[in-house]
């Protein structure tokens, strides 16, 4: 934050605000029990332009992810976002609860929210994730991501080094010949045929997030290159307009279906994988972080539509969730990926006339204020 407010106040005070907004919304997406937070506020436009909001299901994944980056927050103000809990307290409240958990990337992120909480039932919740991955099984390259995070964060504290090795070395391994970019998944089988060659914005992320801690945590030249070079390629593909696309065909790093443009993306997950990159000792690129957070303000979809609806609702403590194209079962997605998987780089260019991204879905789940925070206030050395 304060280098953001050296290069440019305004974005400060924008990133400021923002922070604001996500300990102002957390609060109302936490369960009555205070144990957990649901799943998103969904948010209905009235005729007289108010919004009212209601929560909808519930999340044990966002949950953990709050947990994150709400640890960085002093203890009085973590017991607000957390129902009552420090970090510490709520991580152990997750970890109770993963003999029930099934799902590797749910697991994960408990057990890296309790390494950075230095939560004592650490071990347990490793060796829940250690149940669930399942040798020689393709995983999703996400949840491949968060294990290898949540390894690189016990480092310190158990002895990991064989499982840390195993996750790192199959996030590289996931990449195909000499691209840089990550596809969906970390072999075939999780995905139809037609979209393996598909990699989405947080395929891209949070492995370069997870390679770059690993490097921090115990000095890995490889782990930081590959990091690098992913970082190096999303920042090359960014919109005019700071936009962190969707969609990249992960054979060739390029890309293929750039809506919609999610808030989440701007303000957190984009400033923590690079943040994070640029303390483990990687490239700097400030200037794609800052690009990208000014959208939040500066929407030139929303602009050129005449749209004068705003992203961010600081009264309401909600940022909407994206901006989109509105086409009917995202059309657009699946004809462009479909299409580069039999003729890569061939964009169906009239589908933009048609489908234009003026639409904006009226959401928000805990897990972009988790990251926000994260992203704005903690990471490996803030």
């Amino acid at each position: 934050m304060t280098e953001l407010a050296r290069a440019d106040r305004p974005l400060h005070d924008l990133a400021t605000r923002l922070l604001a907004v996500a300990e102002r919304g957390l609060p109302a997406m936490l369960l009555p029990e205070g144990t957990g937070f649901v799943f998103t506020r969904a948010g209905r436009r009235a005729d007289d332009g108010s919004v009212r909001l209601e929560q909808r299901g519930t999340s044990i994944r966002y949950a953990a992810i709050t947990v994150l980056g709400a640890r960085f927050l002093p203890p009085d103000r973590q017991r607000v976002v957390l129902g009552g809990h420090t970090a510490e307290e709520f991580a152990g409240e997750l970890i109770e609860r993963l003999p029930g958990v099934r799902n590797l990337g749910d697991a994960a992120l408990i057990a890296w929210a309790a390494a950075e909480t230095a939560h004592p039932k650490l071990s347990d919740a490793l060796d829940r994730v250690t149940a669930l991955d399942e040798p020689g099984r393709p995983q999703y390259t996400v949840e491949a991501a968060w294990v290898l995070s949540a390894l690189a964060a016990a480092r310190g504290t158990l002895d990991v080094e064989d499982r840390l090795k195993s996750a790192r070395d199959r996030l590289l391994r996931a990449r195909t010949g000499t691209s840089p970019l990550f596809p969906h998944a970390t072999g075939p089988g999780l995905n139809p045929w037609y979209r393996a060659h598909i990699g989405c914005f947080a395929d891209q992320t949070y492995p370069l997030q997870a390679l770059a801690r690993a490097h921090a945590s115990g000095d890995d030249p490889e782990a930081l290159a590959a990091a690098d070079a992913c970082a190096t390629r999303i920042c090359a593909l960014q919109g005019d307009g700071g936009q962190w696309w969707w969609h990249y065909d992960a054979r060739r790093g390029t890309v293929v279906e750039g809506y919609p443009v999610y808030s989440v993306h701007q303000h957190a997950m984009a400033p923590t994988a690079l943040l994070d990159l640029a303390e483990a000792g990687g490239t700097d690129f400030s200037e794609p972080i800052r690009k990208g957070l000014r959208w939040m303000t500066d929407v030139p979809e929303l602009a050129a539509a005449g749209a004068a609806e705003p992203m961010i609702l600081d009264e309401l403590g909600v940022t909407w969730r994206k901006v989109y194209r509105g086409d009917p079962k995202k059309a657009v997605r699946a004809a462009r990926g479909l299409i580069t998987r039999v003729a890569p780089g061939l964009r169906l260019a009239p589908l933009d006339g048609v489908f234009r991204p003026t639409a904006v879905d009226r959401e928000c789940r805990p897990y972009e204020f988790g990251w926000m925070l994260f992203a704005w206030l903690g990471g490996i050395g803030r």
